[in-house]
């Protein structure tokens, strides 16, 4: 039932609110915590602070080399352990059902292009499981076990992506992946290590969704300067690039559409999402 799928929370300012029901979050002297399994606290919002952040990296300190358990550490992380309704979003029978009548409905409601959320995040996952200081290390220093962690993280991905086209595929027009691969001033990892280590299986993920329905569009949210990888993404099979942060290092919006415009779309660029959007 939808009124199941909600509780009553508040917000620190006082304003009364809703958040998902499936979330375990609590009041602490300081603050709010959210729990994962075993009460392991895996967030935390501070008083005076407008965002939960991750405090538990389930991989910060393991040895784990061949990452069999991998479905337990993705639920201990903040990201992936907070779904979204309805429903926790289970790839199960039950949860494909409800999203395949959503996905029916909302197409027979409107003849835009509607965008399904995926995810299938891969340098973030790693970034989240092993903490980022520690999974840009592991990416120098020991590449065979990251190569290994990379095979099993995107076999899941693949193995919800089929479940979930197969759910919603034939309402949809663009599926949407994430993986922040910039920051203010360049990719956070260098345009060989993209190649090495994520080319290859982003291009695996989305020509696969493109094999289940030859009509989606991929469209891939990546903040931050993304110019160097450009070329290799659309090779990779992107369409579209989102959110395009034009203040950032190479962004321009006239040369990313000389260069790369005829080869992908480009959602965004309207607006300074860092300083006019939040500050006027």
């Amino acid at each position: 039932k939808k009124e199941d799928y909600w509780q009553d929370w508040q917000l620190q300012d006082g304003t009364p609110c809703k958040i998902p029901s499936f979330i375990r979050v609590e009041r602490v002297h300081d603050g709010s915590v959210v729990y994962g399994d075993e009460s392991q606290v895996i967030c935390i919002q501070k008083n005076g602070c407008l965002y939960f952040e991750q405090t538990h990296f389930p991989l910060k300190d393991s040895d784990d080399m061949t990452f069999e358990r991998l479905p337990y550490y993705l639920q201990q992380i903040m990201w992936c352990r907070l779904g979204i309704p309805p429903a926790p979003a289970a790839l199960d029978k039950e949860g494909l059902e409800i999203m395949r009548a959503n996905a029916q409905a909302l197409r027979k409601s409107t003849e835009r292009a509607i965008y399904a959320t995926f995810g299938g995040n891969l340098l973030e996952i790693g970034e989240f499981s092993f903490r980022i200081d520690n999974f840009l290390c592991e990416l120098a220093a020991n590449p065979k076990r990251v190569h290994t962690y990379l095979e099993k993280l995107t076999e899941f991905h693949l193995d919800n992506l089929r479940r979930y086209l197969g759910a919603v595929g034939e309402y949809v027009d663009i599926i949407g992946f994430g993986d922040d691969l910039g920051m203010q001033t360049g990719p956070q990892i260098s345009p060989a290590m993209y190649r090495e280590f994520f080319k290859p299986r982003h291009r695996l993920l989305w020509q696969y969704a493109k094999k289940l329905c030859p009509h989606i569009k991929i469209s891939l949210h990546s903040c931050g300067s993304v110019y160097p990888l450009l070329k290799d993404l659309i090779e990779a099979e992107l369409d579209v690039i989102n959110p395009v942060q034009f203040n950032c290092k190479d962004m321009e919006l006239s040369r990313l559409k000389q260069e790369f415009g005829r080869d992908l779309a480009f959602w965004g660029g309207g607006c300074d999402t860092r300083e006019i959007l939040p500050r006027g």
